[in-house]
């Protein structure tokens, strides 16, 4: 999942079958694309082993965005990650378990719509 700070929407997200970088890079490349050509942002995560992969980084510096990262295990200054999160498992279901990968697809995409439209930030 990748959020915008200033507009606390969800601008990026995808379900993957594994914690494999794959899934990531989907979702950045779906924020990215939001973004205007003449503007740079900085990515802020935490350093799991995705954000850090060269895949993952290349495409941030390539593209002329920069990179920030928590310290080592500091959940706490990645805040409003770990609040989304939250908010997704809690308020929209996300925190059970599904019948199948279709079925949480579609919850995640139902999720992060009413998330982005309906829910006050």
């Amino acid at each position: 999942m990748v959020s915008d700070l200033y507009s606390k929407k969800i601008v990026g997200f995808n379900l993957h079958s594994s914690l494999e970088t794959e899934g990531c890079i989907h979702a950045l490349h779906m924020a990215l694309g939001q973004v205007p050509k003449n503007k740079k942002v900085i990515h802020h995560s935490d350093q799991g082993i995705q954000f850090c992969s060269k895949d993952y980084t290349d495409i941030l510096i390539h593209s002329g965005h920069k990179i920030s990262m928590t310290e080592a295990n500091h959940c706490y200054e990645n805040a409003v990650a770990e609040r989304i999160n939250k908010t997704l498992k809690f308020e929209f279901g996300l925190r059970y378990t599904f019948n199948d990968f279709k079925e949480a697809q579609s919850a995640i995409k139902q999720a992060v719509f009413l998330y982005n439209n309906v829910r006050l930030h």
